[in-house]
């Protein structure tokens, strides 16, 4: 049982800290063309899929630049609002299974 909310505990501070790492982070870190690519599409046949630039286009949202993250995908419009609700969701669920909050019924 103690183990148990040690995990929790720690998946919390996580959970917590992932903004903040990103928000640490520049905002250009993930821009550079290393030359591997990852996407499928891209990989084998050369076309861009509609989540191609989304993680540019988050980490640029993130750190509230606009025109750089519509840049790299106009998806990120849907998306990034999309992550910081699961993300609450997240930290919600999170602190009720610690009994911090209460759950609801």
């Amino acid at each position: 049982m103690a183990t148990s909310r040690w995990i929790q505990i720690i998946w919390l501070i996580g959970l917590l800290a992932t903004p903040l790492v990103l928000w640490i982070l520049p905002s250009n870190q993930f821009d550079s063309e290393t030359g591997l690519i990852m996407c499928p599409s891209r990989r084998f046949f050369d076309v861009e899929c509609y989540g191609c630039g989304m993680t540019r286009a988050v980490m640029h949202l993130h750190h509230l630049e606009w025109s750089d993250a519509l840049f790299f995908n106009y998806g990120v419009i849907i998306v990034y609002p999309g992550l910081i609700i699961f993300w609450l969701w997240l930290v919600r669920r999170s602190l009720s299974q610690l009994a911090i909050l209460p759950s609801k019924a």
